[in-house]
């Protein structure tokens, strides 16, 4: 199995939460500083974090798997061919876990799914996206195919590309300068419009842009106090570096085709 499952670090969890369950995803882990929560189509954690503390406000790629050995095994045997990537199985500060490494240096764990099965009273039309930001997207995009993430076409696609998992969620990469960075956003192929309706219900700083790849509402970050926080806001979807918070999450607008 893969499942789409980043990890997003902040000392507002209260904040996430209540904007995270407006948008349909369902609370299903709560221990202590983690809590996890799914959509219709992956899985997003949240790690609580001391304001101020170096990554407060940023997001780890992260995917969830069923066997970290087979996992591993299967990754090196499709690395052969490709010689973009390597899987490595490590015992981390929450368990045994596999780090994958690509060709740019990027690295992101996958880890066993404690819990396999999505809720079902998440919104199905809602979907976790993870971004691996990169100065080198043809060898990011092969390490993605690596681990077994199954291409999905994108019109104009230039040097971006998207991965679709098995059990959830939807991965990209796209170019940008300096280090290889992640971000965070999502999808949602069901009733735009009213889903800003529900967000605004809920007390929540939501607008709407609309470019040549669709439409797209942006919402509030609740990091955007953190002291790590600067610059304009980003179209979806837009670098997130260590170093900056971007002041709004974006969930794009994609038809009905999964």
């Amino acid at each position: 199995m893969l499942r789409v499952r980043p990890v997003h670090f902040t000392s507002r969890p209260e904040k996430w939460e209540e904007l995270l369950v407006a948008l349909g995803l369902v609370k299903t882990v709560d221990q202590g500083p983690w809590r996890e929560f799914d959509a219709g189509a992956g899985r997003l954690a949240l790690h609580t974090t001391a304001e101020g503390q170096d990554g407060d406000g940023t997001t780890a790629l992260g995917v969830e798997v069923g066997d970290l050995a087979e996992f591993a095994r299967r990754t090196g045997l499709a690395a052969e061919a490709s010689g973009k990537t390597t899987a490595e199985l490590i015992t981390a500060d929450h368990g045994e876990s596999c780090r994958v490494t690509g060709a740019d240096g990027f690295s992101f764990l996958a880890d066993k799914a404690a819990h396999d099965a999505t809720r079902a009273d998440a919104d199905t039309t809602l979907t976790v996206v993870g971004v691996w930001f990169t100065a080198d997207p043809g060898a990011a995009a092969m390490t993605l195919q690596d681990i077994g993430a199954r291409f999905r076409p994108v019109p104009d696609a230039d040097e971006t590309a998207d991965f679709t998992a098995k059990n959830g969620g939807v991965l990209m990469v796209r170019p940008a300068s300096g280090g290889p960075r992640s971000g965070l956003g999502f999808e949602y192929d069901g009733d735009l419009g009213a889903l800003r309706a529900r967000l605004a219900a809920a007390g929540l700083e939501v607008t709407e842009t609309e470019e040549a790849f669709g439409r797209t509402l942006h919402v509030a970050n609740p990091d955007a106090a953190t002291p790590q926080a600067a610059g304009p806001a980003t179209t979806a979807p837009g670098p997130d570096s260590a170093q900056h918070v971007p002041p709004s999450i974006w969930i794009s607008h994609r038809p009905a085709e999964r």
